[in-house]
């Protein structure tokens, strides 16, 4: 421990987060002195005052620095506090600084300790604070001694902590340390650059959702490019998303609305999302908004809708917002707030800039990589923010722009900025542009033109073909933060930054864009092609006739000029006519969905052909002209179902790229001797049998994928697996595969899967894969794994569906690993000790049916925190299972004849905890402890009679119980304030639930074959539930507290036999669904004409027949009252007029 008289190091800004103010003689040695070691162990940079070195009579420039930077400000109040005039001083710069930032709205924030002081002593200055100020008159002006009266009054008011003599100080110690370290993780709980200071906007958006609500509604993010609209939108889905059944987030929603068909491809794109398909093949609006209507409307949605435009058309895409459920909420964002406005809704948020605070964090970790910027930037940095004004992506740009540049730099760059009006965010974008090398700029450009949404194997190779240098100038214009490649190698880019560099480009030639070097834009490729207008000056063209009704037709002469072109793509076009003599440049040729295609390609620089979904036969005379293109390096048939035969492509023997996907009719063999050059081999459900090559001659061979290839599947030569710079191999039939493995693999792997060849009975040694990261194998017929030890950078292991998989020696060492899936592997007796495998993150062991132990888990105490096992009938013991109480987040136990370990009390950080069809099971452990979990699922338990601790899970929002037939009473539930869903189902013994009042977030309540139950808890408590289901309670005989649930939105009450007696449901507005059958014994259902929003009515036919009596009744009565009253009028009328 440091000496308690040794000063503090000097203050470098932004160094602090906690200054401590106290009085030493009082406090140095006791109180103040563990507070400040209690947080500084905890890691909470802290500046403590050290009263008795100060010198002169006000207080030095640094403590005053050191007060208006800190976030939090702990002023000790003691006995003397009041006699040392620098403390006042102190005192009052606290308050100084806490006003100016709002008292409290603010960054800064005061958290007084009356330490052996009345806190009513330090408001009205009585006690010792009374004689100190007297003391104080005698020498200090009235306007100070006022200002240190006003901050004791002020502070003095606050909430905090009392110090009595009798009290300990660990507790009140702990308390402290509690209540900072929530402010500064409120500052702090940012993750990624993106969120930094988005909180407030997330919290806004969440509270115009109104979870709670049962109307369903659209909120509206606008604002301009590069605010942080989809970034919000992102967090918002990511914050909320578990509140809803079913929820979807998409993207571009203005870009896919501008393809053909757009509306349906949008429909696709929801559908798809909400209901977790694949693939969704609504053909047109009409049976898109049909499917939506009886698949989607039923459940509570989250739909999140980024980058709509004014021309969006809500009821065209989902038809009317009123045929959702009333707790379905839409997010849109927006540039234009128009488009709002057309949606009549009032719920909007619009970003404002970034907070100077928020500003600087996010400038300098994309400069400097930390949170504040080093002392002698911190000038630059300030002005820096004034020029950026406050956009994130401007911030983030410049910042990446800055980075490892010395002040030099930064001085130059902020000059060119000034000049720059700062509303202007394209120029300020462009400075980062200016900064790139010419051929950084042309890879830039050509993305944001053609290539955002595209993958990044084709423009690498044209790139690289017109020697542009795609390696190096990627890395920069990524480091950049320019432009963005995701995990599956498409290129995304900001909006802002797209449309900067089609700005750049159309500025090439204002008025004629048949000058300019690229053009995407239909129209103005049309009338290019149409005036046979285009120049040497295009290099990049694109055609879409997606939208057009007939497919127009291009001879060479509209391509005659167009001599420097090198990329050229036509959708659902026709081309026609001799190309010999034209396109001279041509790198890369897309032809998509084309149903003519010249003959006569003959394109010398030819690099990428691309004849994806075209009507392309084997006797196509074109093949004729391609086998010419000396220069060919990539081939890509995707769905080209007309073909027959493998295409002759032996001649092209620079080719580097072959795709071959879903030709369904390809057979016949590939030969590929002589393409030395050829880097990626993909095949995916062809009928091709054999590959014909010499594999010794692909020295370059990078990726080998064979998916699902043949009746049979292919025939792969031993020679395989002497590929030396192979790293990618992946292999998948479903039939028996004929595969011969002789030999070692290269040692250049980094991925291997192998898929559904069960007739694999032997892998070679893997033992020289050095740079393997990821082994899937998956319905395969091994025995073992040789090797497996050796895979010393290994991260991911699966294993799934090897019945004759009997061991996995060797994975003990694979001490990199972070994933591991062992399952339906059922003669595995053991898996080898795990002790080595400390940076596991997730563990599944699944239906092996031999396996008896499991070892070593203590060595993953601080990295598990996913662990799933189950139907492992012989597993009795986990040793070390204990030790994971302080990592894991996901429990799954399931199927096993060992009992859950009591330990399981001790996991706080577990979230979600499920026993399944654990048989013996007959008490819970304690689950009281578990105080962060947030969804219990136990089901099929059958002999189950108590759940310990359940009463005292008040994060919980989701409670599964099923099928737990031994089950008769549940602990109360008053104490699940957080419980959003309960699902009781086939707890046939159960007969009665409490604890209803406390549940004031339960939203769902499901009450399925529980046929002991006579009596619910009255509902009348749950003023958030919308959903009710009950289904065969056979004695339940009424349903009390219905007519007081006003949120209610579905009410299902079916095959309840004893039912007798149902409230009035005339009360519940917001009712939607209603379904009431099969309940013998009911009489009659009161209020169902008065239900206005009622979309669907299922009753018995007696209760339909008798509404439909009571309504004709009420309209009966109505028109008798109506002409009543008419008499009555014109009785007095006469009268009137008689008396007259």
């Amino acid at each position: 421990m440091r000496s308690s008289s040794m000063p503090d190091p000097p203050l470098t800004t932004g160094e602090y987060e906690v200054f401590l103010s106290f009085r030493g003689p009082d406090v140095r040695q006791t109180f103040a002195d563990c507070l400040y070691h209690f947080l500084i162990h905890s890691k909470i940079r802290t500046f403590r005052d050290e009263e008795e070195l100060r010198k002169g009579e006000e207080i030095a420039p640094s403590l005053v620095q050191a007060i208006s930077e800190s976030k939090i400000l702990i002023p000790i109040f003691s006995q003397n506090y009041a006699s040392s005039k620098w403390c006042l001083q102190e005192l009052a710069k606290m308050v100084e600084c806490w006003k100016k930032q709002g008292k409290g709205g603010g960054r800064t924030t005061i958290l007084p300790i009356f330490y052996l002081v009345d806190p009513r002593d330090v408001r009205h200055q009585e006690g010792a604070y009374e004689e100190a100020f007297r003391r104080h008159s005698l020498k200090q002006d009235q306007q100070t001694i006022k200002q240190w009266k006003e901050a004791l009054l002020e502070v003095g008011k606050m909430k905090g902590w009392h110090v009595a003599g009798s009290d300990g100080h660990g507790a009140i110690l702990e308390q402290i340390f509690v209540k900072v370290d929530s402010l500064l993780r409120t500052n702090y709980t940012l993750l990624t650059d993106e969120l930094v200071g988005i909180d407030v906007h997330v919290n806004k958006v969440v509270q115009l959702l109104n979870l709670d609500a049962a109307s369903e509604m659209i909120v509206g993010i606008h604002g301009m490019g590069g605010i942080g609209k989809t970034t919000i939108a992102k967090t918002v889905f990511n914050k909320v998303c578990t509140h809803f059944d079913r929820c979807c987030f998409i993207e571009d929603v203005r870009e896919t609305l501008l393809k053909a068909d757009g509306v349906v491809v949008l429909q696709n794109k929801i559908i798809s999302g909400v209901l977790r398909y694949d693939h969704c093949n609504v053909n047109n609006a009409s049976e898109g908004i049909h499917m939506m209507v009886d698949r989607i409307c039923k459940h509570r949605v989250l739909i999140v809708l980024d980058d709509v435009d004014a021309k969006f058309e809500f009821d065209k895409i989902f038809g009317k917002l009123g045929n959702f459920s009333s707790k379905s909420r839409f997010i849109i964002t927006t540039r234009d707030k128009r488009a709002l406005e057309l949606l009549q809704t009032d719920k909007l948020h619009e970003p404002g800039g970034m907070s100077h605070d928020h500003s600087l964090q996010l400038l300098s970790k994309h400069a400097f990589k930390m949170d504040n910027p080093p002392n002698e930037y911190t000038a630059l940095a300030e002005k820096f923010l004034k020029v950026a004004a406050g956009l994130p992506l401007a911030l983030k740009v410049v910042g990446s722009l800055l980075f490892r540049t010395d002040t030099n730099f930064w001085r130059a760059k902020l000059k060119e900025l000034k000049e720059v009006p700062t509303v202007e965010v394209q120029q300020i974008l462009r400075i980062s542009y200016n900064e790139l090398t010419p051929n950084e700029k042309q890879i830039f450009l050509d993305i944001a033109c053609v290539f955002i949404g595209d993958y990044k194997e084709v423009p690498f190779y044209m790139w690289s073909s017109c020697d542009f240098n795609p390696e190096i100038g990627m890395r920069t214009l990524v480091n950049r933060s320019l432009v963005r490649i995701d995990e599956e190698g498409q290129f995304g880019m900001h909006d802002h930054l797209r449309d900067l560099g089609r700005a750049i480009v159309n500025e090439e030639d204002v008025q004629n864009p048949c000058k300019r070097s690229r053009i995407w834009s239909n129209e103005n490729a049309l009338d290019m092609l149409a005036n046979r207008e285009g120049g040497d000056q295009v290099e990049v063209l694109r055609v879409d006739m997606r939208k057009n009704e007939a497919r127009h037709e291009f001879t060479e002469k509209e391509f005659k000029n167009l001599s420097r072109l090198r990329y050229l793509e036509v959708n659902y076009g026709r081309l026609s006519g001799d190309f010999k003599e034209v396109l001279p440049s041509l790198c890369c040729l897309r032809l998509h969905s084309c149903d003519s295609i010249p003959t006569d390609l003959h394109l010398k620089k030819l690099v990428i052909l691309d004849l994806s979904f075209c009507p392309i036969k084997e006797g196509w005379r074109g093949w004729q002209g391609i086998q010419k293109a000396k220069k060919l390096k990539v081939v890509i048939l995707l769905e080209c179902h007309d073909i027959r035969r493998v295409p002759d492509l032996s001649p092209c023997t620079s080719l580097e790229l072959i795709k071959l996907l879903s030709c369904y009719k390809m057979k016949g063999d590939l030969h590929i001797a002589g393409f030395k050059n050829l880097r990626v081999l993909s095949l995916r459900s062809t009928q091709i049998a054999k590959i014909i090559t010499d594999l010794m001659q692909l020295v370059e061979l990078e990726e080998l994928k064979f998916e699902w290839c043949g009746e049979a599947g292919p025939e792969i030569p031993a020679e395989i697996w002497r590929l030396s710079k192979l790293r990618t191999l992946e292999i998948s039939s479903a039939s028996p595969v004929f595969v011969t493995m002789e030999g070692s693999l290269p040692s250049s792997l980094t991925s291997l899967q192998i898929h559904f060849c069960v007739a694999l009975e032997k892998l070679p040694g893997l033992a020289n894969l050095t740079n393997l990261t990821e082994l899937r194998l998956v319905k395969v017929g091994v025995s073992e794994i040789c090797g497996l030890g050796e895979l010393a950078v290994l991260t991911t292991l699966e294993v799934r569906n090897a019945p004759r998989l009997s061991s996995l020696d060797g994975l003990e060492n694979l001490v990199l690993l972070m994933k591991l899936t062992v399952s339906n592997c059922g003669v595995l007796p053991k898996l080898p000790d795990l002790v080595k495998l400390i940076k596991l993150q997730a563990l599944e062991i699944q239906e092996c049916q031999l396996l008896s132990e499991m070892q070593g888990m203590m060595a993953m105490k601080e990295s598990l925190s996913h662990l799933d096992i189950g139907r492992c009938p012989s597993l009795d013991c986990i040793e070390g299972f204990e030790s994971l109480a302080s990592s894991l987040e996901t429990l799954s136990w399931w199927e096993l004849k060992m009992q859950p370990p009591d330990a399981i009390s001790k996991f706080r950080h577990l979230r979600r905890l499920a026993f399944v069809q654990v048989g013996n099971l007959v008490t819970t452990p304690d689950l009281s402890g578990l105080l962060n979990l947030k969804r219990l699922e136990i089901l099929t338990c059958r002999q189950l009679i108590q759940i310990v601790g359940l009463d005292g899970l008040e994060s919980l929002e989701v409670l599964f119980i099923e099928t737990c037939s031994s089950i008769r009473e549940l602990p109360s539930l008053s104490r699940l304030k957080n419980l959003q869903r309960l699902q009781l189902t086939l707890c046939t013994k159960l007969t009665h639930i409490t604890g209803f009042e406390g549940l004031q977030s339960l939203q769902e309540l499901f009450v399925y074959h529980c046929w002991s139950i006579a009596e619910l808890p009255d509902l009348s408590s749950l003023h958030d539930l919308w959903g009710l289901y009950i289904f065969r309670c056979n004695k339940l005989t009424e349903v009390k507290g219905l007519r007081g649930l006003e949120s209610l939105g579905n009410l299902s009450i079916t095959d309840c036999r004893s039912m007798k007696d149902l409230e009035d449901l005339s009360k519940l507005s917001n009712l939607r669904e209603l379904r009431i059958t099969g309940c013998r014994m009911l009489t009659e259902v009161k209020g169902v004409e008065r239900l206005m929003l009622l979309r669907v009515l299922k009753l018995d036919l007696r209760f339909r027949v008798r509404s439909l009596l009571k309504s004709v009744a009420r309209y009966v009565t109505r028109l008798i009252t109506r002409f009543l009253g008419l008499l009555l009028i014109l009785v007095l009328l006469l009268f009137i007029f008689n008396s007259q």
